[in-house]
C-alpha cells in the first residue's frame, strides 16, 4: 500500500494489486476510508466520512491531481 501523499490527518494511497482499474486513490483517516477516481476527479465510495469531509478530501485531490496521476503511472508503469 504505497502512501502517495499525507495532508493533515488524511493518508492518500493505492493498493498494489489494483493496476487493472482506472487511476484512483484511496484515502484513510483513523478507521474511515474513501475512494476517488482521478480522471476526472470523482467520488466512488466511502465508509465513515461525512459529506463535508468528502468535499474537503475531493478538493485536496483536485489540488494534487497531477502528482497523484504521476505516482499512479510510475507505480503501475503506464
Amino acid at each position: 500500500m504505497p502512501t502517495v501523499l499525507q495532508v493533515r490527518e488524511y493518508r492518500f494511497f493505492f493498493f498494489s494489486l489494483e493496476g487493472n482499474e482506472p487511476p484512483h486513490i484511496h484515502v484513510e483517516q483513523a478507521e474511515r476510508f474513501a475512494k476517488f477516481w482521478l480522471n476526472p476527479v470523482s467520488f466512488v465510495k466511502s465508509r465513515g466520512f461525512r459529506s463535508g469531509e468528502l468535499s474537503q478530501i475531493e478538493q485536496i485531490i483536485k489540488e494534487n491531481q497531477g502528482l497523484l496521476v504521476e505516482k499512479w503511472n510510475e507505480y503501475f508503469s503506464r
